[in-house]
């Protein structure tokens, strides 16, 4: 079974709270819809109130089970401002409260700190703004993961035949946040999209860091630098509550084929069996996800965002209903303790 009607599954027992920012995108309002029938949870959509309702109207979607809030008549926009007037002060930043005010009546703000006061369990926004726009307001409210430094993103392939990965699913990592990360960032980047993904499958990831070539058999910096990075990401196993494999630098085709591993001498539990990718720069990472998006016609979910410690997606202005729904269970499904998914800690 794809990955996504696995979560669904999930959700239905542990329903969840999901904010959209863009409450009368079609996209939005269709997935919310989905989110409902599939009783998934409860889809919260900020916009203007009469916007959304006429947007659904047109597309013959019922808004019942749903939630609407107009950010600047809401009662929490005082408390938001407030909270976030003392976030940017503590952080030594100059901010008035009029300004703070008016950061809070913006969508992708007020979602934000719904989530960052647990008045909201996951986000999706992004669907009709930039990523430096939706990203910029959870960078600047959401805390870090303990032990984390970087704050990434993770996409996620879900193919419906094809059994690589964790049975068809692979996580990559990173396509959408740091344009050319060092090896410690990349590090962290490999660690926290090996936790999302043992969170959302039980399974225990398999991280391949990637690279033009396979095992020493180049010493170009770039090379170098995901060497490092290997090493900087096995010193961290012991510190991770889950199981976790790691290798590098290796090719793609050594990480996710057998055969190709063991004709370059790839041993142990990662080469051939790889499920978490982690690429050298955003450049590989975006073209790489894009290219088997549309040359394969795989499923693309996200971008997830890693190392923060609220779940939250930043979706592509291109995405269509079905990848907004995706990401949506994905976060949703992140929001849910593991104890509670798995029966164990």
């Amino acid at each position: 079974m794809p990955l996504i009607p696995r979560l669904t599954e999930k959700l239905q027992r542990h329903p969840k709270r999901f904010v959209f920012p863009e409450g009368a995108d079609p996209r939005v309002l269709q997935a919310a819809r989905q989110i409902v029938t599939r009783r998934m949870g409860a889809p919260i959509l900020l916009g203007e109130r009469s916007v959304i309702k006429d947007a659904a109207l047109r597309l013959d979607i019922s808004l019942q089970g749903m939630r609407l809030i107009e950010p600047a008549r809401s009662s929490d926009l005082d408390d938001f401002a407030t909270r976030y007037l003392d976030l940017r002060r503590n952080r030594g930043l100059s901010i008035q409260p009029d300004e703070a005010r008016a950061a809070m009546t913006d969508a992708s703000y007020f979602a934000t700190m719904m989530l960052a006061t647990a008045q909201a369990d996951a986000l999706i926004g992004g669907a009709t703004v930039s990523a430096s726009s939706a990203l910029r307001p959870l960078f600047q409210i959401i805390p870090k993961q303990e032990g984390v430094n970087t704050a990434s993103s993770v996409m996620v392939l879900d193919f419906d035949e094809n059994k690589v990965g964790f049975d068809g699913s692979l996580f990559l990592g990173d396509c959408g946040v740091i344009p050319d990360p060092t090896a410690e960032q990349l590090a962290d980047i490999g660690i926290t999209a090996a936790r999302i993904a043992h969170h959302l499958t039980n399974d225990i990831p398999r991280v391949a860091f990637l690279s033009y070539s396979s095992h020493g058999s180049s010493t170009h910096p770039s090379v170098l630098k995901m060497r490092q990075a290997t090493e900087l990401a096995r010193a961290k196993i012991p510190e991770q509550k889950f199981p976790i494999e790691v290798d590098g630098e290796m090719q793609l085709d050594a990480a996710l084929d057998r055969r190709t591993a063991e004709a370059k001498g790839i041993a142990g539990g990662v080469g051939g069996r790889a499920n978490v990718l982690i690429f050298p720069d955003l450049n590989s990472g975006n073209i790489g996800f894009k290219l088997v998006q549309v040359l394969a016609g795989a499923n693309t979910f996200g971008q997830i965002i890693t190392g923060l410690a609220r779940p939250a997606a930043e979706i592509s202005r291109g995405s269509s209903a079905h990848d907004v729904l995706g990401a949506a269970a994905i976060v949703g499904v992140q929001a849910i303790s593991h104890n509670l998914l798995y029966g164990t800690d």
